[in-house]
């Protein structure tokens, strides 16, 4: 007697030798019957140990009937050899996947955890990574799979870590591919601020309806984005912006300002506290522009003090021509950034450490700047002022300090440096219009 179950996944229990599966293509039903050893299944299976002796022990019954798919039947030979071999015949990624689905259906982990180790060392491409990504997700949410769906995300973002790079490449990716190459710190982006608009053209050309939109920024992509890396002029936008929810926008918007607001430890202590999380949004990538604190005053001058910490590795990777520059700040309604660089000195005679402010480029307009550079400095670990100056600046002009330390570069990144504290270099830039 064979009992077909109703949700035509499992069949009559039993701890048979027989085996008859029925593999249904449209109203066509085949059967093909199998000699098989219950034990070792069960051994392998809790599908297939649930099957066998569900009740069944008493029975006579010396076969049991599985009902599959046609399109499943060569995955699930492939399955019962594993099972019997510990080895696969099959060695194409697509029906290593077809057999990967099958052990996660038929609970099979050893032979999950094997095709993921074999498609995990095959070369890994752009298509094959996004499968790997869109697998259904009790196939993802299985520990065999984690160390593939690791590799493919790891592979994407590291192909796409310029996003700029590979523009149309990137904005046709699925979400799932987006979510990867966002989840990076490496990513070689200008700021967060581009991170940001990248993502609102991303959301807008992949879901044009509003509502589509707002729940997939909501629930997947907003989390990606690290607020706290933003500049607060763009901060101001993303709380008019209709993409998001209100409240949302609202609540990552005050989480921002407020990491912005705390003491550098403190800042970095949340860093650490979230690097072991998923969407590591206190955790700062490795921007082309480099972040900076400012604090503005309007009287009794307008003025603005511009704090930059410099890694001692990013300096080190100046030598020996090299410059990193800051995002932008703003005074009088014109956008200034700071630029280290990495020069010989005025006699062309050895390589040291300069300090340049620049205007960007917009406009015609001009006007005289007071300017100071500082530096903390050990033993006492306070800002010491470096150089002072007057500049009548226009769009696209900078002006600095060749030599700020009036030091060798040897000196300066000696490993007594009076200028490293804890391997980060603090620079301070106070800027004043002159009326």
């Amino acid at each position: 007697m064979v009992e077909e179950p109703h949700s035509g996944d499992e069949a009559t229990n039993s701890n048979d030798s027989d085996w008859s599966m029925d593999c249904s293509a449209g109203a066509v039903v085949r059967v093909k019957t199998l000699h098989i050893s219950s034990p070792i299944l069960a051994a392998k299976s809790p599908f297939f140990y649930k099957l066998f002796s569900n009740g069944m022990k008493e029975s006579e019954q010396r076969h049991v009937t599985l009902r599959i798919n046609a399109s499943e039947e060569v995955a699930l030979m492939e399955l019962l050899n594993f099972m019997y071999s510990n080895t696969l015949t099959t060695t194409t990624a697509p029906a290593l996947l077809d057999v990967l689905m099958a052990a996660d259906k038929f609970e099979v982990a050893s032979c999950m955890r094997y095709c993921s180790r074999l498609l995990r060392n095959m070369p890994m491409t752009p298509d094959s990574a996004l499968l790997y990504l869109e697998l259904p997700s009790s196939v993802l949410m299985a520990d065999a799979v984690q160390p593939l769906t690791d590799a493919a995300k790891q592979y994407l973002a590291g192909r796409y870590k310029d996003i700029t790079k590979f523009q149309e490449e990137v904005m046709a990716l699925p979400l799932a591919g987006v979510e990867a190459i966002l989840s990076s710190d490496d990513l070689q982006v200008a700021s967060e601020d581009a991170v940001y608009d990248f993502v609102l053209k991303w959301s807008r050309q992949q879901y044009p309806k509003l509502e589509d939109r707002r729940e997939v920024l909501s629930a997947r992509l907003a989390r990606l984005i690290r607020f706290p890396y933003m500049t607060c002029r763009k901060l101001k936008k993303v709380l008019t912006c209709s993409d998001f929810d209100h409240d949302i926008a609202s609540k990552l918007v005050l989480e921002g300002l407020f990491f912005k607001a705390e003491a550098p430890h403190r800042q970095r202590s949340l860093a650490a506290e979230d690097s072991a999380s998923s969407n590591r949004r206190f955790v700062e990538r490795a921007y082309k522009y480099r972040p900076v604190k400012v604090v503005e005053f309007e009287l009794p001058r307008q003025q603005c003090v511009v704090y930059l910490d410099l890694k001692r590795e990013e300096c080190n990777n100046l030598f020996p021509s090299g410059r990193v520059y800051s995002q932008a700040f703003h005074l009088g309604g014109q956008g200034f950034f700071l630029s280290a660089h990495c020069n010989m000195d005025q006699q062309s005679s050895f390589h040291c450490f300069g300090l340049f402010l620049g205007m960007q480029e917009k406009g015609s307009v001009s006007f005289a700047v007071d300017y100071e550079f500082a530096a903390r400095s050990r033993p006492t670990e306070e800002f010491v002022s470096k150089y002072k100056g007057n500049y009548v600046f226009t769009g696209g002009k900078a002006v600095g300090y060749r030599n700020l330390f009036a030091i060798p570069w040897t000196s300066f990144m000696a490993e007594d440096s009076l200028y490293f504290i804890n391997g980060v270099l603090h620079l301070r830039a106070e800027l004043t219009i002159k009326h």
